[in-house]
């Protein structure tokens, strides 16, 4: 799109991946007089972590991902947070739906596919494990059609890719679920930005990187440059969201708000076995999530992944982690010591004390060959091949460091949204579920940053004719859940 002529905007968001895009399509429902510019370093949308090569491409709904139930002390299975993973994922679902019907955005059939979500555990401890989360997730609605098995010959019909070679004394067990998804965020996110293209008041201005950030009265001066022509100019904003992956954490601290003082980004990159091999990829048609190795962080839950990109299938084995001080895959070496502030020093170094576990692992995997990747690969699928598969470099994830009263600093998996108290700027930090929640994380953006236009009648009509239930609704009434569900899967074109 053209750059306008206007240097003043309402809203200026920065990263054009899934999370800024969703923020502007969401407040141009709101209000389609709103201006909005939104400024991209890279020559195009999606090419970070929005990317479907660079991440998973799982619709995470908590049916498969083993680290969202957590066994207690007393054995028991906590589903709380795979409960409101799923909530958040249907109302992802519900937004997606309502812009189906609208002119212009295109068919859901590019970017959402169903795909099974099974778990898979191997041992004898791992296998009542399973069972339990199993009995513990089908007493709530959401996952009331989940299936359990330890039969093989079950299992051999559910992902027959993985059996054959299998040592028959093997403790093994399996869960499905039928209504998964594989979600191409990146085919999704440049929907996005053309239904955008064809609003009035929208700039998506590509090649540009924000230099500065600063106050001016009640709003914000953004300073932009040019990276190909290296002109500079500056933008007035009232709101600015950085929304730019791994690139956030440096903009919070360019802002200065007092917020985002103490937050650190503890940087992990990725790394997959990829097989295009189509005799190969015919014979597993599901995403298969087991549970992490000791140490590991959560992010780094293996699984082989029936992936759709472009209309094509492939199969994704890993992730496998690495270490890089850069915070995005196209960054700079010198991102990590960069971020590094006398208030998020001490969070840093006490992060760095209380977590060796994931500095080993970390290691391990750095000083890992293909041939050792391969090895973790016949886990899962005992009879591959290595001449089958090829690595391919993930996205970066940039995991929150943040203060803690009693440790000094914590490490947190997962995102968070870092608001200044006037709402004038916000900023998402952290890494997975991200994507798949990333409607319900924008709508908390706008009831924390514009709680007045949230609750006006305009604004909350408008919300309730996109969102026929949040995610509270969804959590405790079954019947709504059930239909809320099927309107959505009808109008995104997904059977199970």
């Amino acid at each position: 799109m053209a750059q306008h002529d206007s240097e003043a905007v309402d809203m200026v968001l920065v990263g054009a991946g899934i999370m800024s895009a969703t923020l502007a399509v969401l407040l141009k429902e709101l209000d389609p007089e709103i201006r909005l510019e939104i400024v991209e370093l890279q020559e195009a949308g999606a090419v970070e972590s929005s990317n479907p090569w660079n991440n998973a491409g799982t619709g995470h709904a908590g049916l498969c991902e083993l680290n969202y139930t957590p066994e207690a002390a007393d054995g028991s299975i906590d589903i709380k947070k795979a409960v409101t993973i799923n909530t958040q994922f249907e109302v992802s679902k519900q937004f997606w739906a309502h812009l189906c019907g609208r002119e212009g955005f295109g068919s859901a059939k590019t970017f959402i596919n169903a795909v099974p979500h099974l778990s898979f555990v191997r041992g004898a401890k791992n296998v009542p494990y399973l069972h339990k989360r199993y009995e513990a997730l089908r007493s709530h609605h959401a996952f009331a059609d989940m299936v359990y098995t330890e039969d093989r010959a079950t299992m051999a019909d559910w992902m027959p890719l993985m059996m054959p070679g299998r040592a028959p004394d093997e403790p093994i067990a399996a869960t499905r679920a039928m209504n998964g998804t594989d979600v191409n965020f990146g085919a999704l996110t440049n929907q996005l930005l053309q239904y955008l293209a064809l609003k009035p008041g929208v700039t998506v201005t590509y090649n540009h990187r924000v230099t500065d950030l600063e106050r001016s009265g009640k709003g914000w001066r953004v300073k932009v440059k040019d990276s190909r022509s290296g002109g500079e100019r500056d933008i007035q904003a009232g709101f600015v969201f950085l929304g730019a992956g791994g690139g956030a954490l440096p903009l919070l601290q360019m802002s200065g708000i007092k917020e985002g003082k103490g937050f650190g980004g503890f940087p992990v990159s990725g790394q997959w076995l990829r097989c295009d091999n189509q005799e190969i990829v015919k014979q597993h048609q599901a995403k298969v999530y087991s549970l992490a190795a000791v140490g590991a962080p959560p992010m780094s839950v293996p699984h082989l992944d029936t992936r759709v990109v472009d209309g094509n299938k492939s199969l994704l084995f890993g992730p496998y982690a690495g270490f890089t001080t850069k915070f995005l895959k196209y960054g700079s070496p010198l991102d990590l010591p960069m971020s590094i502030r006398p208030s998020n020093l001490k969070p840093m170094l006490a992060v760095a004390r209380d977590n060796m576990d994931l500095t080993r692992y970390l290691i391990r995997e750095v000083r890992q060959s293909m041939q050792d990747r391969l090895d973790t690969l016949r886990g899962f699928y005992p009879e591959a091949k290595a001449e089958d598969w090829r690595l391919e470099v993930a996205g970066q994830r940039v995991q929150i460091i943040k203060k803690d009263p009693k440790k000094g600093g914590i490490l947190q998996f997962g995102t968070e949204l870092v608001a200044a108290r006037d709402g004038s700027i916000a900023a998402l930090l952290g890494a997975s579920p991200g994507a798949s929640v990333t409607v319900s994380i924008m709508l908390e953006l706008i009831e924390r940053c514009f709680p007045e236009k949230a609750q006006s009648q305009a604004w909350a009509s408008k919300l309730a004719e996109i969102f026929p239930a949040r995610e509270k609704l969804l959590a405790t009434d079954a019947e709504v859940y059930r239909e809320v569900t099927a309107r959505s899967d009808e109008r995104l074109g997904l059977s199970y």
